[in-house]
């Protein structure tokens, strides 16, 4: 059978609201990934609609063998950020679009480095296509066209639940890398680096209220530098947000060791103690009644027919009917869904490696984010 799409990562929470979005959109879709126990729901719903096959981005060759058995036109990779290389080279060996989810500035710079070689095969890939980075990178593209000149840009995400009881926000991983990695940010046309936990500062967000936030590494600082850069730009920073009670508990799996890469030995085996805990914490459960609500928001100062401009971009990810165990996960499954639906019906076409403030056209996107429930706002007011 031929499919629509394959997604890579498909047994995690991401890749699980990429194919349920995708097939919920009309779309066939062939599931890849280490542990079919957690998706057998989906092959068991969607029957003719998707399919499975095991593959471990490690392996580029048997990479390639799944994503050609698949013969789908889009990649969606929900992999981990580690591997976006590995499996945007077996795409090009493939001869098909991909996506992902978006990973550190190096990784990043390196994919974005195939450009040509993406242009010259015909093939498209965009890097950071959630969240942030991704629904934050169209809503620059959005308002960047309102400035003459763009000085400062601050970019985020905050959000809040109902429970005040922790639960996995998104990939552990990748939030113990946020509380803990070196955060880089732009200070007058100059790198400066800071420890997230140095940084902590409050502030109010839209449908979230005051939370507590911090600097945070992210590739948002060279994608914007390099979509802005010319046009002035001087300063800009990335903040997560957490509520408290989440806060709180990650500072403690912090300070007890779990976030360390540093093996150990266990039965003669060795357990790195950040992926031990990220498996542990995939049994965790979202409580009876659970909802959450996020606020992706992109602050942009500059000037405009020679006056000040201020321009402050959000989008609210409210509770979603039939999604409450994805929480605001959603706000980063189901835009990598609308940017690979995006690829498929040429939208968007040319050939490249891309992040999305450069190729993804805002207006379209947006609509699609509203039938999803997610509004967006240009200085509180609805564009979408």
């Amino acid at each position: 059978m031929k499919f629509d799409f394959c997604v890579v990562g498909a047994t995690g929470m991401q890749g699980r609201i990429v194919t349920r979005d995708l097939i919920e959109s009309g779309y066939s879709v062939f599931m890849c990934g280490r542990d079919k126990s957690r998706i057998e729901h989906l092959l068991k719903k969607y029957g003719g609609k998707t399919a499975f096959d095991f593959l471990d981005l490690r392996n580029i060759k048997h990479t390639v063998k799944v994503i050609k058995k698949s013969k789908a036109k889009v990649v969606v990779n929900c992999a981990e950020g580690d591997w976006n290389l590995n499996c945007l080279k077996a795409c090009i060996i493939s001869g098909a679009h991909s996506i992902d989810l978006g990973s550190v500035i190096p990784m990043t710079k390196k994919q974005l480095s195939m450009g040509n070689t993406l242009k010259k095969k015909k093939l498209i890939h965009i890097t950071g296509c959630g969240s942030v980075p991704g629904i934050g990178n169209a809503m620059l593209r959005y308002a960047d066209r309102k400035f003459d000149r763009i000085e400062t840009v601050k970019v985020g995400f905050a959000w809040d639940s109902n429970i005040k009881k922790f639960v996995v926000p998104f990939s552990m991983e990748s939030v113990l890398e946020e509380f803990t990695d070196k955060a880089q940010y732009l200070h007058n046309n100059r790198i400066k680096i800071v420890k997230p936990v140095n940084s902590l500062t409050k502030n109010y967000h839209r449908a979230i209220g005051m939370q507590r936030e911090f600097k945070s590494r992210h590739p948002e600082i060279y994608t914007f530098q390099k979509f802005c850069g010319k046009r002035g730009m001087k300063n800009i920073e990335f903040y997560a947000g957490f509520p408290e009670h989440s806060i709180n508990v990650i500072l403690t799996l912090i300070d007890l060791g779990f976030s360390s890469k540093k093996p150990v030995i266990f039965e003669g085996k060795k357990i790195k103690p950040d992926e031990f805990l990220t498996e542990l914490l995939k049994r965790l459960e979202y409580p009876k009644g659970y909802k959450e609500t996020e606020n992706l928001w992109v602050s942009i100062k500059g000037i405009y027919h020679g006056k000040k401009r201020k321009i402050l971009m959000e989008c609210i990810i409210p509770p979603l009917k039939g999604w409450e165990d994805a929480g605001c996960n959603i706000d980063t499954g189901m835009p990598a869904s609308i940017m690979a639906q995006m690829i498929f019906k040429k939208t968007i076409k040319e050939p490249g490696s891309y992040s999305p403030e450069f190729i993804v056209p805002p207006e379209p996107f947006f609509r699609e984010l509203k039938k999803r429930k997610m509004l967006v706002y240009e200085n509180g007011k609805i564009v979408n």
